[in-house]
């Protein structure tokens, strides 16, 4: 099933009726290492979140504060991922929807309504609503985004320590400076989307061994 209906940022929200209500948004769509995760939440309406909004505005601890709180509190709450390998074979769009139909898909309690942040939706036989702006304005959105960075975030502390050389726990996979400087100087390692052009054009300019023993040599007195 598409999407039902894409809300617009002018568009008022519809008062949406159903209990199981699961709000959907993803983290790392932008990074140049490691996966796309997404994270599916069904708030409980008598056991609210305070403080729950778009993960982007929130400190670290904060964010870890509140995804305990949300996974102790939500009626249901999953998560799904697609790897480098995937972003690189399917591109980061329909990745990103994969990763998605995967946490809904996974998910104890079946939604009776998704709402999912974008204008787009993924595959799914539950009826299913793109929200533009969806994090700042739908707090089962804001709690999905919250739970998605968080696991991110800690997947990308743990590969930080199999490949220290790239400081993945500081950016998280992220097109920092140092990140960029690290892939200028040492390639890319296996989490690295090698089908991104600022991947691909970082390591293609890195000195070939060669040269690199070739300057080695004439700095030698």
């Amino acid at each position: 099933m598409s999407c039902a209906s894409v809300i617009l940022r002018n568009q008022a929200l519809p008062d949406f009726s159903e209990r199981y209500i699961g709000g959907v948004d993803e983290a790392g769509r932008g990074a140049l290492a490691g996966p796309v995760v997404a994270a599916v939440v069904i708030l409980d309406a008598q056991s609210p979140v305070k403080g729950c909004v778009d993960s982007k505005k929130l400190s670290e601890s904060r964010r870890d504060y509140l995804a305990a709180q949300i996974k102790k509190t939500a009626l249901a709450w999953s998560i799904g991922s697609a790897e480098n390998e995937e972003i690189d074979r399917l591109n980061i769009l329909n990745a990103t929807l994969l990763a998605m139909q995967r946490a809904i898909e996974s998910l104890k309690i079946k939604p009776q309504r998704l709402l999912i942040d974008g204008n787009r939706c993924p595959s799914s036989t539950i009826r299913c609503h793109a929200v533009i702006n969806g994090d700042n304005r739908v707090m089962s959105i804001a709690a999905a985004s919250i739970l998605a960075k968080t696991t991110r975030d800690a997947q990308m502390r743990l590969w930080s320590d199999k490949y220290p050389l790239y400081h993945l726990a500081e950016h998280k996979g992220y097109a920092t400076r140092k990140h960029i400087a690290a892939l200028a100087n040492y390639g890319s390692c296996p989490l690295h989307r090698v089908s991104w052009r600022k991947v691909r054009e970082v390591v293609a300019q890195r000195p070939s061994a060669e040269q690199i023993n070739e300057h080695h040599h004439s700095q030698l007195p």
